[in-house]
Order: C-alpha cells, then structure tokens, then sequence
C-alpha cells in the first residue's frame, strides 16, 4: 500500500513529534507498504523519509522545482518526482496514494489534508483520511467537522472515511479494516 502522510518540513517544539514521526515511518517501511510525501530532507519530513529507508521501505517524494531550487530535496529517497508547482504536486500525490495521514503539521499540511477530506466526502476519492491527533493536535479540527454536522452543513455520511487516530496502533488498525 502507498501511504501519503502530509507533515511539515520543521521540527516543531515538542520532542514528541519527532519520536512519532520515526515510529510511523518505521511501520510504514518494516511493513511492507511505502511512503509517498513531499520530498523534503528537512525537519519532520526528513525523519520520517529516513525511517522508513531505515526499516527497509521505498519512500517517493513528491517536490515543485521551486524546491529543488533551493536544495531542500532528499537525496537518498527510493524516487523523486518534480512537479511544476503545489497543485501539480497535490494531485500527484493523491493520484500516488492508496491511504492519507495528515501529521501534526502548519498551513500547508492543513491545505493537502482538506483537499484529501474533501474529496473522500465527495466520494470522488475512495481511500482512508487518518488526521493523527498525536497529543490532540487536531481536537480544535475534530470539533469544528462535529460542528459542521450540528449545522446541518454536513453529515456523518458525509464526512465518513474521516478518521482521527491518536496513536499509530489506532492507524493500523483503520488501515487494517
């Protein structure tokens, strides 16, 4: 399976990211499946390319010229694939993905993972959305789709294939299923 996780190329300030970040990409690599993500040697998304090439797992990054650039692509990825801009990477990814994982991440991250829920509600994408809530990074996010739903904007049905993990043995399982 190819897995697409969305993250974001900093750090961040809890340590905590970085040891789940390296936990997730260890999974993905010993377990046979493969990651797709955007390419970049840096912060988070650098740990986790790293992890799973560790555990024995093909990475393919996704990356725009613009990025290639400025030198921040990841060499020792198994492939690299430039993109012209975001939107061309956008839906190349998606197109590459058989499942979606949005970690704890900034705007951008935020913008790829809405685009994924909205075409999973559309039905217009039929592949698991898992938002991890690591530390309940996404509450405020989990609450604002509960409250889409109380203003009829929304629906379960439609918001089905939404899932909030808040650990990866929870990941697993709803790929597993």
């Amino acid at each position: 399976m190819n897995i697409t996780v969305y993250l974001g190329a900093n750090e961040g300030n809890d340590p905590t990211l970085k040891t789940a970040v390296r936990e997730l990409g260890a999974w993905i690599g010993g377990s046979g499946h493969a990651l797709v993500y955007g390419g970049s040697k840096c912060g988070l998304m650098g740990e986790l390319a790293e992890s799973v090439l560790q555990s024995g797992g093909e990475v393919t990054g996704v990356e725009p010229q613009f990025f290639i650039d400025e030198g921040l692509e990841y060499d020792a990825i198994t492939r690299l694939i430039v993109t012209k801009d975001m939107s061309e990477r956008k839906a190349k990814m998606i197109e590459l993905g058989d499942a979606f994982i949005a970690f704890p991440g900034g705007t951008g991250t935020l913008e790829e993972i809405a685009e994924v829920m909205s075409k999973v509600a559309l039905r217009h994408l039929d592949a698991p959305c898992i938002l991890y809530n690591l530390n309940g990074y996404y509450n405020d996010l989990r609450a604002l789709l509960r409250h889409m739903i109380d203003m009829d904007l929304s629906s379960e049905e439609r918001q089905r294939g939404i899932y909030f993990a808040d650990d990866l043995a929870q990941i697993k399982d709803i790929l597993k299923g």
